[in-house]
């Protein structure tokens, strides 16, 4: 006998599917789900890409009915395979809290593998709307008033670092560049690990603020809209520019020794990579420089000669945002944890 079916607006869905335990299977094509998911979705594809890409011509060119027998030529010889996976992967979680899974729209394709599963005896629950109606609920959840506070500095300022130092102390925090996977500087992502889609680069940072409470500040760092091939949701940015900003005061040696340290154990090959990326802004005689630095493995010359630059782009990207509501915080000399103690208590101090 047939579970009963559950089909649930987005707010309850994802309520369930964030609990501990639970499994939440995206049914839609694997390049679906690679170009933006739902946090913590397992791709469960119904159909390939190339099966999709038939079905969705037959149902455009020749009618539905057409298109349901194509697909349920391509679904038939995989029902049991089908059953007998996500079987298995119910009993991975001991809960055994039901499916929770979701198609595009909340049409066909959820409604399909709803009906295999719950046949089974598999209990399910799915998304009304499908993936479409999640994606509509987050432009509310991207403009609200959010009591962020941006730590600010210039490069090798360690802020990465003293974000998640922050996050050890407890306070709330949302790790842009850790989300977008990259550092947000030409030397930001020297070991090409690929970047989520500006899509879902939103969908994990709605994850992580879904979770925040909304009465005590929330700490980010200062980025710009774009972060390497991400762009932050516009939003969202409108409202960190409009929030304080806490401006870590470091020395350039502080910056340099961090830099140093960060970035030593990349291959020097990488390190000059990343410097020619920027030589029409550097110049051709400080790029010369900073490669004849890399060759004799003098790190820290290398490290002033773009600090020099990035120094100047960061300038330039304070002059266009004047009216910052920006705070100056001695962090000179002195170790990351103890940054993060001097902005939470300057934080304090401003009733932040």
């Amino acid at each position: 006998m047939a579970v009963p079916e559950r089909i649930v607006a987005v707010e309850e869905f994802l309520t369930g599917a964030r609990e501990e335990g639970a499994l939440l299977l995206d049914v839609r094509s694997p390049g679906e789900f690679a170009e933006a998911h739902i946090p913590g979705a397992i791709s469960f594809p119904l159909f390939t890409d190339q099966e999709r890409a038939e079905v969705g011509t037959l149902y455009k060119q020749v009618g539905r009915e057409s298109a349901v027998d194509k697909g349920l030529e391509f679904i038939g010889p995989k029902m049991a395979a089908i059953v007998k996976e996500a079987r298995a992967k119910f009993a991975e979680h001991p809960d055994r809290r039901p499916i929770h899974l979701y198609c595009w729209r909340g049409g066909m394709r959820s409604g399909s593998m709803g009906w295999l599963l719950r046949t089974a005896g598999l209990p399910v629950f799915l998304l009304k709307g499908g993936y479409k109606a999640y994606k509509q609920s987050l432009p509310d959840l991207m403009g609200r008033e959010w009591p962020l506070v941006r730590v600010g500095g210039y490069t090798g300022s360690a802020k990465t670092e003293v974000i998640q130092s922050l996050r050890n102390a407890g306070e709330q925090v949302i790790d842009l560049e850790g989300l977008a996977r990259h550092f947000g500087s030409a030397f930001g992502n020297l070991e090409k690990h690929d970047q989520p889609t500006s899509e879902h680069f939103r969908n994990l940072m709605a994850d992580g603020l879904e979770g925040m409470d909304s009465s005590r500040r929330i700490w980010v760092e200062n980025e710009s809209r774009r972060i390497g091939n991400v762009h932050l949701p516009e939003p969202f940015y409108r409202r960190m520019i409009q929030c304080p900003a806490l401006e870590m005061l470091r020395s350039e040696d502080d910056r340099v020794t961090h830099l140093v340290a960060m970035y030593g154990a990349f291959d020097v090959d990488l390190l000059r990579h990343g410097f020619a990326s920027i030589q029409a802004e550097l110049g051709g005689e400080q790029t010369e420089a900073a490669m004849s630095a890399l060759d004799g493995s003098d790190l820290a010359e290398a490290a002033r000669i773009a600090l020099a630059y990035y120094d100047r782009t960061y300038e330039h990207a304070l002059q266009k945002r004047a009216g910052d509501r920006r705070h100056p915080v001695d962090c000179k000399g002195v170790s990351v944890d103890e940054c993060a103690q001097r902005l939470m208590a300057a934080a304090d101090e401003l009733g932040l």
